[in-house]
């Protein structure tokens, strides 16, 4: 790609039609120019349509690593949800190891969002027998948000595997009834992972009332 070639995308990356901005990240991987590194992690940021965004982030895996992965962690330490968000995504997708320890710090981030991609991420990165540590970071999220949060942190768990079961028994008896019936439909899409989270929520909500499960 020569300078007249780069500085033409890097416009359509901005364009006003979103389906310029698509064609634009798909040019982007495709030609897989590191130097487009910094502006597709800053467009990352602002995008506002999810399919561009998807595309940037596929562009971004199309990058050499020793390039993306030193930038989207920095990105991490960024104050836009956006970003960190995104970044989070992106280093899922990577998967290169190197991100683990500051994805992990991203666990109890206070936006939604970022969270919820933080959990997606550990569940990725997080080192071969660092599981139960992992449940255990990830215990004291449960019953915090809605429905939406919640279903995220159940199926981080349950990508965990079965290793997460101890930890989640530490709060068996929390006298938070919310946090007990997080728990237990948490158990049960660790069990049965296909298993709908609504029928999840109607035994949590059980728990909630009666304190048992059955």
């Amino acid at each position: 790609m020569n300078t007249t070639q780069h500085a033409q995308l890097v416009d359509a990356l901005t364009a006003a039609d979103p389906s310029v901005r698509l064609r634009a990240a798909l040019s982007a991987g495709t030609d897989s120019d590191p130097r487009l590194t910094e502006t597709l992690v800053a467009r990352c940021a602002v995008e506002p349509d999810f399919f561009v965004r998807d595309m940037l982030t596929w562009a971004l895996c199309r990058m050499p690593a020793d390039v993306t992965v030193p930038r989207l962690i920095d990105e991490l330490g960024s104050g836009s949800a956006q970003a960190r968000s995104q970044a989070l995504h992106t280093l899922s997708k990577i998967g290169d190891p190197r991100a683990w320890p500051s994805v992990s710090a991203q666990l109890h981030d206070e936006d939604d969002e970022v969270v919820r991609s933080a959990w997606r991420a550990a569940v990725v990165l997080v080192p071969l027998g660092q599981e139960a540590v992992l449940a255990a970071e990830l215990v004291p999220e449960l019953g915090r948000g809605d429905r939406d949060r919640q279903l995220s942190l159940s199926r981080a768990f349950a990508g965990l595997g079965e290793d997460v079961l101890p930890a989640l028994d530490t709060v068996a008896s929390h006298p938070d009834p919310l946090v007990r019936a997080h728990m237990e439909a948490t158990k049960q899409l660790v069990h049965d992972p296909e298993s709908s989270f609504t029928l999840s929520v109607e035994l949590a909500k059980r728990v909630a009332i009666t304190g048992q499960g059955s």
